[in-house]
C-alpha cells in the first residue's frame, strides 16, 4: 500500500515521538529524585564533617570519601537530566514536525514535505542519541552507588568480626 495513502504511517510518525516524549518525562522525574537523594546525602555528610570533631579520624576520612562520591553522582545526574531534557524536547519537536508535515502533505507541497521529513527524522535522531547518552550516564552513576554501598557493608562486616554474611554468600 502506498505510504501516502496509509493513515497508519502518519499515525506512527506522530504517536511514536509522543510516546517517547512521555517516557522521557518519566526518566526526568526518576533522575530528579535520584539527584535530590544524592544532594540530601551530601548535605548530611557535610554537616557531620562540619562538626569539626576529629577530621583526621577514620570515620571522617570515610565520610569525606562518600561526600566526594555523592558530589560525582550529583554532577553525573545533572548531565543526565540535561540530556533527558534535550531528548524530551527533541521528541516533542519531532511530533510537532510530523503533525505539521501531515497537514502540508494534504496540500500537495511535496518539496516542503520532504524537508519536514528530514527535519523530523533529525529531531528524532538527536532525541534517541540524547536518551542513550543519559541512560549510560545513569548506569555509571548507579555503579558509584553500589561501590559506596559495598564499601560500607565491608566496613560493617569488619567491625562485627564477620558476623554479617556477604550478599554473595
Amino acid at each position: 500500500m502506498d505510504p501516502q495513502l496509509n493513515p497508519f504511517s502518519v499515525l506512527s510518525w506522530i504517536v511514536a515521538p509522543a510516546l517517547l516524549t512521555n517516557a522521557c518525562t518519566l526518566l526526568i522525574l526518576s533522575t530528579a529524585n535520584r539527584l535530590a537523594r544524592a544532594v540530601d546525602r551530601a548535605q548530611e555528610l557535610s554537616s557531620k564533617l562540619g562538626d569539626g570533631a576529629g577530621l583526621a579520624s577514620p570515620e571522617a576520612i570515610r565520610r569525606l570519601g562518600e561526600l566526594a562520591a555523592h558530589e560525582q553522582r550529583s554532577l553525573m545526574l545533572l548531565a543526565a537530566l540535561r540530556s533527558y531534557y534535550i531528548a524530551c524536547g527533541s521528541f516533542a519537536t519531532a511530533t510537532l514536525i510530523s503533525i505539521f508535515g501531515s497537514v502540508i502533505a494534504s496540500l500537495g507541497a511535496r518539496d516542503l514535505v520532504r524537508v519536514l521529513e528530514v527535519c523530523g527524522a533529525a529531531a528524532g535522531l538527536v532525541a534517541v542519541g540524547a536518551l542513550i547518552y543519559a541512560s549510560v550516564v545513569v548506569l555509571r552513576e548507579t555503579s558509584i552507588v553500589v561501590r559506596v554501598l559495598q564499601q560500607r557493608a565491608g566496613e560493617m562486616r569488619a567491625l562485627l568480626g564477620g558476623a554479617v554474611p556477604n550478599a554473595a554468600s
